[in-house]
């Protein structure tokens, strides 16, 4: 089957923000405590950072780091996580009926996140607490010195503040399971109170509001429009969240669902254009994604360790072991993220180590790269320029979440320096190739540089620590240009990315 694709130059979408490509760790599982700490691994470091982990965190250069949640934060204070270790307290999490030992808080993080090449995106607690924590934690985390918070950093061994700029007022609170959950009018308000007080300490401050926790919530839109309403003003992105599920084991629904993302973006894209009309203001509120992946894999055993009521430290929760076929969903979703780079300005893979992650460990043992890794290392290292918009003419099916599908799903971005032209694709044709065909107008001395393609004959094959090279990229050259044509072929579902000298 063939697809036409036209992509010109100087037809363009967005210029991509770098933060599309950033991460999340919660205090959850083993995302924290076996994930990137843990004291005694062979490759842990004088401050018990597994190097194994930060090798790999730093090969996926991801900009920024959200922490510390996710539900952890609703009911979470972060004085429990400063101070020396011995004094910490060890709490229960409500949100995940976990025991939390606080060996791990803002400042380790942030240590870890400058070994990791990446800068911390930090959450307040809007759910049990409120504005007076907030800016306590920010005065603790950002001023020199010279005041009670300040100079209670510098006592617990931190001279030189944080400096964190990007900030998430609270987390889901749309949600009813969410500790302190609040209606969208308590929520805005409150949101906007904290914000102007956040914002009194400093400007330039980057403030992120919660929107809706999925498309499916019964508040949705209105919740977006009732919290913009209250704080436009004072925020600077809205959040949303969305995973994504192949329960039916219908693989062809599954890989449509990027379209169900794409008319999530669209909606609140409208909200935000409405509430800024209304209030006659010349900011656009940007779409701060900071929660999305592929998340049902570990559902049933994730329903037994809770039903145990142990409160136990550091479970094996959120473990998904993800296959070929993830890939082509992660890799539709990173797509759909450049194609909407106009809106979408941040983005968030939740998470990064062991709970719904590209990276997997076992205690006291190896890291591996999940399957998901690569989609996602591709669009990281590659898709960052400008998001360049395309027009494609090719066949489609018909899905429960959309008619018309494209078999192709296909992004592209020229790079900041201008010299290189980088198409993402999925073939989601489960038995046909695609020949592709794309028309490169502005590009007259295009050539092909590097083709990757991922497929595998088992859509459940997945990576572990004794095959951690089951599913992986290979570089092959079926790509060529002839005419000022690209012309390639694309697997049966098959993730691909081509990169052309330009």
């Amino acid at each position: 089957m063939k697809t036409n694709v036209v992509v010109h130059r100087d037809f363009r979408i967005a210029t991509i923000d770098s933060r599309l490509y950033s991460s999340f760790l919660e205090h959850l599982g083993r995302a924290i405590y076996g994930g990137i700490y843990e004291p005694g691994h062979p490759t842990a470091d004088e401050d018990g950072f597994r190097q194994d982990v930060l090798d790999l965190v730093r090969e996926l250069d991801t900009p920024y780091c959200r922490y510390p949640g996710g539900n952890f934060v609703s009911a979470y204070n972060w004085e429990d996580g400063v101070g020396p270790r011995a004094e910490r307290p060890v709490r229960l999490d409500l949100a995940w009926r976990t025991r939390e030992a606080n060996q791990i808080g803002v400042n380790e993080f942030v240590d870890w996140c400058k070994k990791a090449n990446t800068k911390p995106m930090l959450a307040v607690n809007l759910g049990s607490r409120g504005l007076d924590a907030a800016r306590n934690f920010l005065e603790y985390c950002n001023h020199p010195g010279g005041t009670y918070w300040s100079d209670l950093r510098r006592k617990h061994g931190w001279s030189n503040p944080h400096d964190v700029k990007l900030w998430c007022l609270g987390n889901e609170m749309d949600g009813p399971w969410q500790v302190g959950h609040k209606s969208a009018y308590e929520y805005g308000r409150l949101a906007d109170e904290t914000a102007k007080a956040m914002r009194g300490f400093d400007k330039s401050l980057e403030l992120v509001v919660c929107g809706s926790s999925n498309s499916d919530m019964k508040t949705y839109p209105e919740w977006e429009a009732q919290v913009l309403e209250q704080c436009y003003d004072s925020a600077d992105h809205i959040s949303l969240h969305m995973y994504f599920a192949n329960r039916e084991k219908n693989t062809l629904n599954y890989l449509a669902r990027a379209t169900k993302l794409d008319r999530y973006i669209t909606t609140i894209g409208g909200v935000i254009d409405y509430i800024k009309a209304k209030k006659r203001s010349k900011k656009t509120i940007g779409i701060s994604f900071d929660e999305w992946n592929v998340w049902y894999h570990s559902n049933q055993q994730d329903k037994e360790i809770l039903a145990r009521d142990e409160w136990p430290d550091a479970p094996h929760l959120l473990e998904d072991i993800y296959n070929f076929e993830d890939v082509l969903q992660v890799g539709g979703i990173l797509n759909t993220f450049i194609r909407r780079s106009d809106r979408v300005r941040i983005a968030c893979i939740a998470q990064l180590v062991n709970v719904i992650a590209p990276i997997m460990t076992e205690d006291g043992g190896a890291a591996w790269r999940q399957t998901i890794y690569y989609p996602f290392y591709y669009a990281s290292r590659y898709g960052r320029g400008t998001a360049l918009q395309l027009v494609v003419d090719g066949p489609t099916y018909d899905s429960d979440e959309e008619n018309d599908v494209p078999y192709l799903d296909v992004s592209a971005v020229h790079s900041e320096d201008g010299r290189t032209l980088t198409f993402f694709a999925v073939n989601r044709h489960p038995s046909t190739a695609l020949d592709l065909d794309v028309r490169l107008e502005g590009f007259a001395n295009a050539r092909v540089v590097e083709q990757v393609e991922m497929t595998h004959g088992d859509l459940e094959a997945v990576n572990t620590a004794a095959r951690p090279q089951t599913v992986t990229p290979v570089n092959v050259e079926s790509g060529k240009i002839e005419d000022g044509r690209l012309r390639a072929a694309l697997k049966p579902f098959s993730y691909n990315v081509i990169r052309l000298s330009v």
